[in-house]
């Protein structure tokens, strides 16, 4: 039966819990085991509250036992990342720079909302120091492998939480991404994940990323996606750019994707560099959405890679971010981090103005491309896991880890909808995504079509 819970998604843990199959002592102490079994190789969690978790479940088990759950999520063991505040412990964020002394006495909103719906919190997920690049790894938690091969990346910045919903350990997360950072774990780990709308997701406290970083799951399957969304969405006054009430999005998951427009763009416009087993991947669901109904066009959004303001807007926001620290405390940081530190604090109010003039005109685009089509599809990322503990793959002609996720950062300059879903392993049996990208506020229109696929079992191909 611990195999068993542990791969079984939240809306199928809570079906149980309905039918008194199981409980979610059960559910949490399978996942715990399973926790146990694999962090040496692994390294997905930096911290884990078994016996809170525990009272949590217990406390759950109770109410189900009298008919009586509260929340949507009652009883479901979830995880963290370690950049979103969580009462009761500390928020390192992967960094010698933060001390663990206390008050940790708040949590962000999503968190908040995963705790009112009654969600059992089993830990904290590794993430890179302060969430700045597509891998995780970091000086305080060292590096997170992938759960199909440890020895290769885990992906970033939410690696921790892709690998622990990958391995059963919890059915559910929340990530952070600012320029990938929940869709390229989840396209290594072969799990699905989602960057909502911006601003669809309170967050708080703000990112030092502005209005780049998302607030988003890492779940199963498109459904438990959606599930998690309606209960993360909610109000809260600590984020002044929240976009205020949503509709539910789990509710019309059913409707599909007949008659749907979607552009199919295998490289954005031949600028990208694809592996075959991740084009021929992509080719087959882009297939199977085509098959359920769909009009597909092979067609590109017509943009150059962005990838200069992108840094412009990152970097000085690392620079902003570790304005306060002293000599010796930088001397803590990250390698890599210092790096773009030091970029960052060489740009102007200028310089920084100019990369947002790009970023809205890529967004007037982007808006405009999809007055004529309801989803973009590409690949979300152009290749597969590589070594673990380094930010570019062996042989790359890049420095940075912009370099490999050409499909995923200019998405968060227009804060458009997107997700990963699996779609077929490459000939090392490693996990190869596709990612769907909708207009600003289409989060349901992107979850359909990531439900339409794991119905019609392209995640298993």
């Amino acid at each position: 039966m611990t195999t068993r819970l542990t791969d079984l998604t939240a809306r199928r843990l809570l079906a149980g819990y309905r039918k008194g199959d199981f409980s979610p002592v059960e559910a949490t102490r399978a996942a715990l085991e399973r926790i146990e079994e694999t962090e040496p190789q692994v390294n997905a969690f930096v911290r884990v509250d078994a016996e809170e978790a525990m009272a949590q479940a217990e406390a759950s088990a109770r109410r189900w036992h009298h008919g009586e759950p509260e929340g949507l999520l009652d009883g479901v063991p979830v995880t963290v990342k370690d950049i979103l505040l969580q009462r009761g412990g500390p928020t390192l964020r992967g960094s010698w720079t933060i001390g663990s002394d206390g008050p940790w006495d708040e949590d962000a909103p999503s968190v908040a909302r995963l705790r009112a719906h009654n969600a059992v919190f089993l830990g904290k997920t590794t993430t890179p120091e302060f969430g700045w690049k597509g891998v995780t790894d970091s000086p305080r938690h060292g590096v997170t492998g992938n759960p199909w091969d440890p020895s290769r990346t885990a992906g970033g910045s939410s690696g921790g939480s892709a690998a622990a919903v990958a391995l059963g350990a919890g059915a559910l997360s929340l990530g952070t991404d600012g320029g990938g950072s929940v869709r390229i774990p989840a396209s290594f780990c072969g799990v699905f994940g989602l960057k909502p709308t911006y601003g669809r997701v309170p967050m708080y406290p703000s990112s030092p990323f502005g209005t780049l970083a998302h607030v988003g799951p890492l779940t199963r399957d498109a459904a438990d996606a959606a599930l998690m969304l309606d209960v993360i969405t909610g109000e809260d006054w600590r984020d002044w750019s929240h976009l205020g009430p949503s509709s539910s999005v789990a509710a019309g998951l059913a409707e599909g994707v007949k008659g749907l427009r979607i552009a199919y763009s295998p490289s954005l416009g031949g600028q990208v560099a694809v592996r075959p087993a991740v084009a021929s991947a992509v080719r087959r669901a882009v297939g199977a959405l085509a098959e359920a109904g769909a009009y597909v066009e092979e067609t590109d959004p017509d943009f150059t890679d962005p990838v200069e303001a992108f840094h412009t807007l990152w970097f000085s926001g690392a620079a902003r971010l570790v304005q306060h620290l002293g000599t010796k405390q930088r001397d803590l940081l990250d390698p890599g981090l210092r790096e773009i530190v030091a970029a960052g604090e060489e740009y102007s109010a200028l310089d920084y103005l100019a990369a947002v003039d790009t970023r809205m005109a890529l967004g007037r685009r982007m808006g405009r491309f999809h007055t004529s089509y309801d989803l973009l599809v590409t690949p979300t990322l152009p290749i597969t896991a590589f070594e673990a503990g380094v930010e570019v793959p062996a042989g790359s002609p890049h420095h940075r880890w912009t370099g490999w996720t050409p499909f995923t950062y200019p998405f968060n300059l227009t804060q458009q909808p997107a997700a990963s879903v699996p779609c077929g392993t490459d000939e090392a049996g490693l996990p190869i995504g596709v990612q769907l990208v909708g207009p600003r506020h289409a989060d349901a229109v992107v979850l359909r079509a990531a439900h339409s696929l794991y119905e019609s079992g392209v995640p298993g191909r």
